[in-house]
């Protein structure tokens, strides 16, 4: 059953709520799933606290597996004396604040395009919804390409190539547990407002996601299976539920 642990209530953090954080427990072994908004101090603190409390085997990120090397070069990166990585968000801060091996878990990868193309074969899409997955699928391609470039010019040279603009907020890491963990609650209802009034059924974006959240529970499961130790994923807010009720039923 999906739960916050008495380890994680034992923080007393308020950035670290049932809301954001779930334990699957089991003969699978521990599972801790972090629900996160990119870029958002309350979401940077949530890893850093829940890594350095579980101390897991295995760090699961939200992350095509291309894209791993470049974040990890955010996590290293010497010019950040303290505080969070100046880039890669809570994915390279959460890198930085553990010792366990790292594993991305996101699309796009071969078991997903696999069930993308069965699922959209097996339920007659159209023409024109095939072509908007096949072309996301493109752009989420290229992304990850992009970023394993990057991460070679990073370990090739001496400057740090972003793949992308930090996202700003109007709270920073200054700011304390409280004020972030507020600030961040009210963004997630306004984006999920926004969201609720959009019609994604049968859509092209409902067909990657849904068949990501797939890939990534089915991975998460292998994870799980394969170590003796805990499993902490980072995974975006949107996705928490689904994963969490995917991991119990399995």
């Amino acid at each position: 059953m999906a739960e916050s642990p008495p380890l994680l209530e034992s923080l007393a953090d308020p950035r670290i709520t049932p809301e954001y954080c779930r334990h699957i427990g089991g003969a699978a072994g521990n599972c801790y799933l972090l629900g996160v908004v990119h870029d958002h101090p309350a979401s940077v603190g949530r890893v850093e606290r829940v890594l350095e409390a579980v101390d897991p085997d295995t760090l699961a990120l939200e992350l095509p597996p291309a894209a791993v090397a470049l974040y990890r070069t955010y996590a290293d990166d010497t010019d950040a004396d303290e505080g969070p990585p100046r880039f890669g968000g809570e994915m390279s801060a959460a890198i930085r604040a553990t010792d366990a091996d790292v594993v991305g878990i996101d699309a796009p990868n071969w078991s997903f395009l696999r069930r993308v193309v069965a699922r959209l074969v097996a339920d007659r899409a159209s023409a024109a919804t095939a072509r908007r997955v096949i072309s996301s699928l493109s752009g989420a391609t290229r992304e990850a390409l992009t970023c394993r470039v990057a991460a070679t010019l990073n370990h090739a040279t001496s400057m740090t190539v972003a793949y992308d603009d930090p996202i700003e907020y109007e709270c920073s890491h200054d700011d304390s547990p409280a004020e972030q963990a507020d600030h961040e609650r009210g963004h997630v209802a306004t984006v999920q407002a926004l969201l609720g009034s959009v019609d994604t059924d049968g859509s092209a974006l409902a067909y990657r996601d849904e068949t990501r959240e797939r890939c990534m529970s089915d991975r998460l499961a292998e994870l799980r299976a394969d170590t003796d130790g805990d499993v902490v994923a980072v995974v975006g807010v949107d996705h928490l539920e689904t994963l969490a009720e995917t991991l119990e039923q399995e």
